[in-house]
């Protein structure tokens, strides 16, 4: 199956109307011409927490948001992306509950990461703990087993709770491989055409190193998983948080990657007013990633951006969203903040609000997102212009759920006559139509307060021209009828 290089939509089961079956209504009746790239809909499976990123299975659908036929009933207009955490599982999945109660009897035991495959005696060391890219404080977690009363450590890099929800799943294991084999049999056998591996960085636990990302093993576990879903017509999409140069690496070996770089990089050209940055990073850069400006979580800094950072202007963008309402999430281990201390891991917020809820800048920044190469895709909140949803932080502590509001249907019909939202949706179909976005890019060199950036192909070509003073956005494009046109964004 080939990729669209078209508009794709982000969105949660349950945040556009309240259920997968209202989400299609949703899509056919407003957007039916507007995701022509799919539809990735974030985890829809029964979990226990994280919104749906601790899953206790990925045969079934959570049944407050519908079942697999509504999956299949959207994968029939548009391509449905579905993400698999493939580096852990929920403590409430049947596999690990089995686990608890049998201890290293359960048919289960391989599946899961206990301390002994890591130092022989079972005893963490933390000189090796150290040098870990950490997420919590504590890499593992205890649990008691039922049938022994004994306590077995196990390996949980995410969770915010003690014991964590999320346990590490040990993919060296063939128990691991067949159960992820038989996960992606039951996505094609529903129609879904790409599979986000989510946190694949973490999947590699190697002593002396960061545990993140460890090479060569990280590149044999995604060869493996990349011919298995080749096998299936399945596109992979792995999603990693990392030093650039980390991500170009995936890139040459074939890989769609995420363009984590891009959604600080034009918050910045319109914060600070200047392009130089931007495009010079706009000509250097790998084609095949999916781009983005918003999504679930929160704008990515570091180590997304690290040798990339000009850490004092960062941290006068930093400023200026916490005047705008933004939240912050940050860098745990001493070892990855940068060397004056700049620790900002990414800033929660809608997109929209991070730029003073002004159209005009707005509408500057998808166009950049669009006219860059690559698939773009819209978060729903971003889709709607929505605005930081305090209530709901306050509600649940989550600074994330600043930029995770859930829209009811009276909501997404009023959010869709504002004019933002109008010439959104216009931008979003002439990136969807105009024929030269499958041809050549150039980044056209102009002053530090100007973008241009051209696509052409054939006899077609467009030029998007921004003027950063004034955040005015037009685009120059020739018609069918060989006519040069000007489209004010």
């Amino acid at each position: 199956m080939a990729l669209k290089n078209k508009v794709q939509l982000i969105t949660y089961p349950d945040s556009l109307g309240g259920d997968l079956q209202t989400l299609y209504n949703v899509l056919t009746k407003y957007f039916p011409d507007i995701f022509k790239g799919g539809v990735h809909i974030l985890p829809p499976f029964p979990s226990s927490g994280d919104r749906g990123f601790a899953p206790l299975t990925y045969f079934e659908i959570e049944p407050g948001f519908g079942t697999w036929n509504d999956i299949q009933k959207i994968g029939e207009k548009f391509d449905v992306l579905l993400d698999l955490m493939v580096n852990h599982i929920s403590k409430k999945s049947a596999y690990f509950q089995d686990f608890l109660k049998k201890g290293r009897d359960s048919e289960y035991a391989d599946l899961f990461i206990t301390l002994d495959k890591l130092w022989e005696d079972g005893k963490p060391v933390q000189e090796d703990i150290d040098k870990m890219f950490l997420r919590r404080q504590v890499p593992y977690s205890s649990f008691t087993i039922e049938s022994t009363g004994e306590e077995e450590k196990v390996w949980t890099t995410f969770g915010k709770t003690d014991p964590s929800e999320q346990i590490d799943l040990d993919i060296k294991s063939k128990k691991t491989k067949q159960l992820l084999t038989d996960f992606f049999a039951n996505f094609s056998r529903n129609n879904v055409k790409i599979v986000r591996l989510d946190a694949v960085g973490y999947v590699i636990k190697k002593l002396g190193t960061s545990c993140f990302f460890v090479e060569p093993e990280i590149y044999e576990f995604l060869d493996w998983i990349k011919e298995m879903a080749d096998s299936l017509g399945i596109e992979l999409l792995p999603e990693v948080h990392a030093h650039y140069l980390t991500q170009y690496k995936l890139a040459k070996r074939g890989f769609w990657i995420y363009d984590f770089i891009l959604p600080y990089t034009i918050l910045e050209t319109l914060i600070m007013k200047s392009s130089k940055r931007l495009c010079s990073y706009l000509k250097n850069r790998p084609k095949n990633q999916f781009t983005m400006l918003d999504c679930h979580d929160g704008i990515p800094v570091k180590p997304d951006l690290d040798d990339l950072l000009d850490t004092n202007d960062a941290r006068k963008v930093v400023e200026i969203c916490l005047e705008r309402g933004a939240q912050l999430s940050l860098i745990l281990s001493e070892e990855h903040k940068s060397k004056d201390g700049f620790d900002v891991h990414q800033i929660d917020c809608t997109y929209y609000s991070a730029l003073n809820c002004d159209d005009d800048a707005y509408m500057a920044a998808r166009a950049i997102q669009f006219f860059a190469p690559g698939i773009p895709q819209v978060y729903y909140v971003g889709l709607l212009a929505g605005e930081n949803d305090y209530d709901s932080f306050k509600e649940t502590g989550e600074k994330r759920a600043l930029n995770r509001h859930n829209y009811s249907l009276d909501e997404i019909e009023q959010s869709i006559q504002k004019k933002v939202v109008q010439r959104l949706l216009r931008l979003i179909r002439f990136r969807n139509e105009y024929p030269a976005f499958d041809g050549e890019f150039e980044v056209i060199d102009t002053s530090h307060h100007e973008i241009q950036l051209s696509w052409k192909k054939e006899d077609k070509y467009c030029t998007l021209f921004i003027d950063l003073e004034r955040n005015k956005s037009v685009i120059e494009y020739v018609n069918d009828d060989g006519e040069t046109l000007e489209y004010v964004i």
